[in-house]
């Protein structure tokens, strides 16, 4: 086997699906959707046909909160009104500002 062969074959072990990213309501999978970098959480929701509320759209009402349960959303440096540091503890995110980073496990619901 060539060296080139052997690097292929390791490519693609090293290839993993693209990632994904899931809505539940606490146990139940409502939809999910591929990943698409800079995506919204609420875009995403879009096109897995699960709605989560909007108002705003900038992340001061907090009616898009929604809960992380796996992977990662960043948060802006600065929280926005929608946001306190306890919520987010709690797993909080804004739906209408988060965007994923990859594979993630969404709530729909607030995490209270």
């Amino acid at each position: 086997m060539s060296a080139n062969a052997v690097a292929e074959d390791d490519a693609s072990v090293d290839q993993s699906p693209n990632p994904i990213v899931r809505f539940l309501q606490g146990a139940k999978l409502l939809g999910q959707t591929l990943y698409v970098e800079g995506l919204t959480l609420v875009e995403h929701a879009e096109q897995a046909g699960v709605e989560i509320p909007t108002n705003c759209t900038s992340g001061t009402c907090g009616a898009c909160m929604v809960t992380l349960l796996f992977g990662d959303v960043p948060l802006p440096m600065e929280l926005p009104p929608g946001l306190d540091d306890y919520l987010v503890e709690e797993g909080a995110r804004l739906g209408c500002i988060g965007r994923p980073a990859g594979d993630v496990d969404i709530d729909i619901r607030p995490p209270l």
